[in-house]
């Protein structure tokens, strides 16, 4: 039977759809822009369980900064940064949010001005260590504009801290992302998929996997349609 979360799901499938054909196929993150980008993954300390996390590894990635309404800056907006890493013959696709970094503000998507804040997955990774979840935080003072022209411009050279907890626990460094530049086509068709593409040792749950799934997949239904992207 069907819970609750994945009941909301399905309703919000409805108007995503109907919005996906609206907007070319993409009802969430329209406008965005596309950067190279490395990840250093530098082990995260103890003995979680989840090779990924523990391993170091120095891999090339893509970036997508994006706003998630759509919303003409400087209006706040909740923004989005996807990442792709390359994974043999699956990729693995993170998909943060603007949130607090606070023990209850994790879990709430913060509407932002500013690129260069604090990020996490809202969604949790059920593991060998418990539920986790993902995070990006600015490594150091940056000005990232969050219109996708200007933040295209600033952001190669600009960096973020990754990081993991437990539940509401603290938060703990794995690794860092370096943005790079731009493709020339600044928002080139690019589809994430962070249900599907978790890292390694960890599986997309809890309610928000559950909500999304279904709205997920009528995105992607009204993507085939229209040949773009449903939440680049």
């Amino acid at each position: 039977m069907a819970d609750l979360a994945t009941l909301a799901g399905r309703l919000a499938a409805v108007p995503l759809g109907s919005l996906a054909r609206w907007r070319d196929g993409k009802p969430m993150h329209p406008r965005g822009a596309v950067l190279s980008a490395v990840v250093e993954r530098t082990g995260v300390p103890g003995d979680w369980g989840v090779r990924w996390l523990e391993e170091h590894a120095r891999e090339d990635a893509v970036v997508r900064l994006s706003r998630g309404a759509g919303l003409p800056a400087p209006l706040p907006d909740v923004l989005g940064l996807a990442v792709r890493l390359p994974d043999g013959h699956r990729p693995v696709d993170l998909l943060l949010s603007t949130t607090g970094r606070g023990r209850w503000t994790r879990f709430l998507p913060v509407p932002r001005v500013e690129a260069a804040v604090p990020y996490s997955s809202i969604m949790g990774y059920r593991s060998a260590a418990g539920t986790l979840r993902l995070a990006a935080v600015p490594d150091g003072p940056r000005h990232l504009p969050s219109d996708p022209g200007p933040v295209a411009a600033a952001a190669p050279g600009a960096a973020f801290r990754l990081l993991v907890a437990r539940g509401a626990g603290e938060w703990v460094s794995f690794g860092r992302l370096v943005l790079g530049d731009p493709p020339p086509d600044l928002d080139p068709d690019l589809h994430f998929d962070a249900v599907r593409n978790p890292p390694p040792g960890l599986l997309a749950d809890g309610p928000m996997a559950r909500f999304r799934a279904p709205a997920y997949a009528a995105a992607q239904e009204a993507r085939s349609n229209t040949g773009a992207d449903p939440f680049g």
